[in-house]
């Protein structure tokens, strides 16, 4: 197959660049804005009728949570009028969605089938993206993930080891509960979906397994970066006083990914073990 990644200089993409040569069966064209830009209809079509497009694997997104809220306008081009685009090619597409389409006021692991709620433009925006994707192309496969980070880009597990060299003292919640998922991961997941001998569409949640807190996830990084110098201390999300919510519960049920493709998926410790020893 000819496969379109878009969002390859993303973390998802990068991974996605990274793994490609494991899989020299297929042809993988990668753009990013400066290549293509998802939200034109026209350029989109042409660069499929061009590159003779099979499938269309789209990492690109809006992700600034916070810059969603003042501009929802301009995350909404890219999260939900470029899955009209994208749809609309006639071909198959993999899509990548989030947790933040649920409240986060959840209290056990959230199912493709259970209602959604988003609380913020973000989580909107990325909701109608579903919707947009689903009405032009039922044949469309989305993966909802949270929490993702990577060795490239800027993410929370760098963060937390720039600033743990940095401080003697962190405060970090602890009440804000999910599971953090190595884009490696996420990317391995694409490609059991496109090796997979049978299409199977629809909606699929995909994380790491296990669950923690960002708390408990900053004292893994440290440990496992070496870092000793930095007290993490514990705190209420009303002391850090994010500008936009955050999810307090963020966990997702994996059973109908593992039950299609028959696979057993790494613990977000074994995620983040990988992608530490990759930044050090």
């Amino acid at each position: 197959m000819n496969i379109l990644i878009t969002g390859a200089n993303g973390q998802l993409g990068n991974e996605m660049r990274q793994m490609s040569a494991d899989h020299p069966r297929h042809t993988y064209f990668l753009t990013d804005v400066a290549e293509l830009d998802i939200t034109d209809g026209k350029a989109v079509s042409a660069y499929v009728n061009a590159h003779r497009i099979d499938l269309i694997v789209n990492c690109a997104a809006y992700t600034n949570v916070d810059k969603a809220e003042e501009d929802e306008a301009t995350a909404k081009k890219i999260n939900a009028d470029a899955l009209s685009v994208l749809g609309s090619q006639g071909i198959k597409v993999i899509h990548v969605s989030t947790d933040y389409v649920f409240s986060g006021n959840e209290h056990v692991p959230c199912r493709e089938s259970d209602p959604v709620g988003p609380q913020t433009a973000y989580g909107r925006t990325k909701y109608e993206g579903e919707k947009r994707l689903l009405a032009e192309c039922a044949d469309a496969v989305i993966l909802r993930t949270a929490w993702l980070y990577s060795e490239f880009g800027n993410n929370f597990v760098k963060t937390m080891i720039r600033l743990g060299k940095e401080k003697k003292e962190l405060g970090v919640v602890f009440d804000q509960v999910g599971t953090p998922t190595y884009a490696a991961d996420l990317a391995w997941a694409i490609f059991i979906v496109i090796e997979s001998p049978v299409w199977h569409a629809g909606i699929y949640h995909f994380t790491n397994e296990g669950v923690c807190s960002w708390y408990d996830f900053t004292l893994a990084i440290h440990e496992m970066a070496g870092i000793t110098g930095c007290h993490v201390r514990p705190i209420l999300s009303e002391e850090y006083q994010y500008k936009t919510p955050r999810p307090h519960y963020s966990v997702l049920d994996k059973t109908k990914f593992k039950k299609t493709y028959g696979v057993e998926i790494p613990h977000w410790t074994d995620g983040l073990r990988r992608c530490i020893k990759k930044l050090s």
